[in-house]
């Protein structure tokens, strides 16, 4: 069943999977496509064009634009933005220049941070609060900062890898015991490819 609060606005045609809940004056557009157990906070705002996939967490304040698609377990924190066009202009209509925005599965992304479009963030990435990402982010990677960049790795819990941020090594994450591995500067769980 799909919980959806009075004061919110879901547009006819939009796909909302079971399980998912819809807070207090967020507004949904028709084309959206949303998936299962997600929750979309208090003044969410989610485009036509707008992919999401299952267990995403939505928190209060954000706004998804077009041509923005969520993988799986995405942990969107409050008052986080979004871009769907590079170089804006109230003056010039550039709609048909939005740039796609991908977000990889279990990826974080901090509060107050700033995606700009046409990026690509890695499964499990993790971009702390404030930072503004203007490039892609590999899978694992942790990214702070403005302009972000990369200063660890993480696991799949959340967690800081003990890992250089380039060449080869081995950690195991904290709080599950999973291993992980650096190859080349590309890290993945023990075992994977």
């Amino acid at each position: 069943m799909v919980t959806i609060h009075p004061s919110a606005i879901v547009d006819d045609g939009a796909t909302i999977g079971d399980g998912t809940r819809v807070w207090h004056f967020a507004h949904v557009c028709g084309g959206a496509r949303i998936g299962a157990g997600c929750s979309l906070g208090q003044n969410v705002f989610i485009g036509n064009h707008v992919v999401i996939g299952s267990n995403v967490k939505i928190q209060n304040n954000v706004s998804v634009y077009d041509n923005v698609t969520l993988e799986d377990d995405v942990f969107c924190g409050p008052s986080m933005v979004f871009t769907n066009v590079y170089n804006p202009r109230s003056a010039v209509s550039r709609k048909h220049e939005y740039r796609n925005t991908l977000v990889g599965r279990g990826a974080t992304l901090g509060a107050n941070c700033t995606i700009i479009c046409g990026t690509s963030i890695g499964s499990y990435a993790f971009v702390g609060a404030g930072a503004v990402v203007n490039r892609d982010v590999a899978p694992y990677a942790l990214v702070v900062g403005v302009a972000a960049r990369q200063i660890g790795w993480m696991s799949r819990h959340g967690c800081r890898l003990d890992l250089p941020l380039h060449g080869n090594g081995q950690a195991r994450c904290s709080e599950s015991g999973e291993g992980y591995v650096l190859r080349d500067g590309v890290c993945a769980p023990a075992g994977q490819p």
